[in-house]
């Protein structure tokens, strides 16, 4: 089979696309904007790239168009317009998924608005720790395997599940395709402006979640989040595992300790106990829901320990880019206000006291350009000594927004202003955290070479 994948540049089409190409399919693809780390990796794959979503592309002839959420209608997606016109076979993503690779699996699928891609890959890592051989298509590269997608050879397939809407035909969110056997509820919280009014509305979209697992089947739910707690009182249909309670719980699953190093515990009972280089409650709260998942599919909680003490992270998740002259420059992905407050804050506690966070970030998802969150980004931003934001592609006031903040808040025009006075106030000993959903214009680099030419 030929596909032919617009959008494939996205971290769910390009996974898609590597699993396709390992199936021994025939994939090419297409897409506006092309950078690292998931344009490295279908170049490595030896997949066809073509710039732009040129209606001559009609011309391949494949066997099925597979369409990204990132395609709508319009003289934007000339190619769309012409798969209409000329009535040929299209199919979503998530669809394509479900019908050619999870049919017949044991799907473990990580949902939430926060930490999906770090949970899902602790997840796939420790199942294949343990030798289960797992399939798994995640969010980004986790770096213990090298790529974001693998068919596998045993029954487990680890997928992240997006609670994004799954194409412009398709207004569902895209996991409701995969019909997990095991599903992570890990956090929820109001995210995706663009298509969802409020958190009642998304709540809703992760009942439906739950509504397609089995009676044999688990759901492994943060404890502490409320929204999750109203999702499962709507009717819930499978055993379900908490995790993160403070407090002591029967059958819960919960931390005692630091993040870098802390005792799993059952109720009163410890089961196992975690020592690894992840920093942040987060991560423990992510590290217990990928315990409870595994145990699911006959991994002991000792067994997911011992993987996660080797467990690397996936890139752009705090990932060090870089040092020069005594300063670091960093990596990540946080974009959405509390992913920022928590990734700044697991950094604080890892570093010296008289150190210094410089925060530097664009708000680039859907939900900030609306300006939706702008209110909560001095929150988000607090425990930064200084914060740089970029101003380039918003409606809104990033100056305005920031003013709470002071002279502790900077905001550039575009990336090279932002490079020029950051540089400007790095100083040795400094960590530069560079927060972004996108490439950020290259600013990690651009920041190491005029450090080092300073």
């Amino acid at each position: 089979m030929h596909l032919h994948i617009l959008g494939i540049c996205g971290t769910f089409m390009g996974g898609l696309a590597a699993l396709a190409r390992e199936a021994g399919h025939q994939v090419t693809g297409c897409d506006a904007n092309v950078y690292p780390p998931m344009s490295t990796q279908l170049e490595a794959l030896g997949i066809e790239l073509i710039s732009g979503f040129s209606a001559e592309q009609l011309e391949l002839k494949p066997d099925v168009f597979v369409i990204g959420n990132v395609v709508t209608r319009g003289e934007r997606f000339p190619l769309m317009e012409a798969i209409l016109d000329a009535g040929l076979p299209y199919v979503s993503g998530p669809q394509w998924l479900a019908e050619h690779v999870l049919q017949g699996r044991h799907v473990l699928a990580v949902a939430g608005t926060h930490g999906k891609t770090t949970t899902t890959s602790m997840l796939a890592w420790i199942l294949a720790h343990a030798g289960l051989k797992p399939g798994f298509l995640v969010g980004g590269v986790p770096q213990n395997f090298g790529v974001s997608a693998r068919l596998g050879d045993g029954v487990p397939f680890v997928i992240e599940a997006d609670e994004y809407d799954t194409a412009f035909f398709d207004k569902r969110s895209k996991f409701v395709h995969y019909r997990p056997r095991t599903a992570v509820l890990n956090n929820l919280e109001h995210d995706h402006a663009d298509i969802f009014p409020d958190l009642a509305a998304i709540e809703t979209q992760f009942h439906h979640l739950v509504r397609t697992v089995p009676a044999s089947g688990r759901l492994v739910v943060n404890a502490r989040e409320e929204a999750l707690q109203r999702v499962i009182a709507r009717g819930c249909w499978s055993e379900v595992q908490r995790f993160g309670a403070k407090k002591e719980e029967a059958g819960m699953l919960r931390a005692r300790g630091e993040p870098q190093a802390f005792d799993v515990l059952r109720g009163s009972l410890k089961v196992a106990r975690v020592e690894w280089g992840l920093i942040g409650e987060h991560n423990q709260l992510n590290a217990l829901a990928a315990i409870a998942a595994a145990e699911h599919v006959g991994v002991t909680p000792e067994q997911s320990a011992t993987a996660l003490a080797e467990f690397q992270n996936v890139r752009r998740r705090m990932e060090l880019r870089g040092e020069v002259a005594g300063i670091k420059v960093y990596d990540d992905f946080a974009h959405h206000p509390t992913a920022i407050r928590t990734t700044i804050n697991g950094l604080r506690r890892r570093i010296a006291p008289a150190e210094r966070i410089l925060a530097i970030f664009e708000p680039r998802s859907n939900t900030m350009k609306l300006g939706t969150m702008k209110a909560q980004l001095p929150w988000a931003l607090e425990e930064a000594d200084l914060a740089f934001c970029n101003q380039q592609g918003l409606s809104w006031d990033a100056k305005e927004a920031l003013a709470p903040m002071g002279a502790q808040a900077t905001v550039g025009a575009d990336v090279d202003a932002l490079v020029a006075a950051v540089v400007k106030a790095a100083k040795p000993g400094d960590h530069l955290l560079c927060m972004s959903n996108g490439g950020f214009g290259g600013i990690h680099d651009l920041l190491l070479a005029r450090l080092a030419g300073r």
